[in-house]
């Protein structure tokens, strides 16, 4: 099993930031509903520090903040997407030559997790709360690149 004192403090920062960027992304992909959706994030994290799952890896990521650099996003030229992606692939990355298999599936499926969870927080179109769709279409083409980046992660 694996935890944090077994990565050095860019590592963890890059594991524990994957999942709030994952959720950024959603976020930023379609306008309306961004406090709703931010505090379904939060939700997320919640319960999640509440469950104590079998994964010692995500109780310490879960309990530790996670932050987003907006020099590195500036850097990439407001690409919120790209940056999300190459966090994403980096956090895997470093998961992969640490971690048990079981590890790095459970932080997949935590930042889809995460990721659904705020897409599905706020209906998109609609009037009044009528009609409108749970998912927008931008939202899913989030869902889909975070998805990419994870290596396509099981179902949750």
């Amino acid at each position: 099993m694996s935890r944090k004192a077994d990565f050095n403090a860019e590592e963890w920062s890059t594991i524990v930031n994957g999942p709030l960027y994952a959720g950024m992304r959603v976020i930023n992909a379609e306008r309306g509903g961004t406090l709703r959706e931010t505090v379904a994030m939060g939700h997320v994290y919640q319960e999640a520090r509440q469950q104590h799952g079998d994964s010692e890896l995500l109780n310490e990521l879960v309990k530790s903040p996670p932050s987003i650099d907006p020099d590195r996003v500036r850097q990439a030229g407001g690409d919120l997407a790209a940056v999300t992606a190459q966090q994403l692939r980096e956090a895997i990355r470093i998961l992969e030559s640490k971690a048990t298999p079981e590890e790095v599936d459970a932080y997949k499926r935590f930042v889809m997790t995460v990721a659904q969870t705020v897409a599905s927080a706020h209906k998109e179109g609609g009037f009044l709360g009528i009609g409108g769709k749970e998912i927008s279409d931008a939202e899913n083409q989030a869902l889909d690149e975070i998805s990419t980046s994870l290596g396509a992660p099981p179902a949750a």
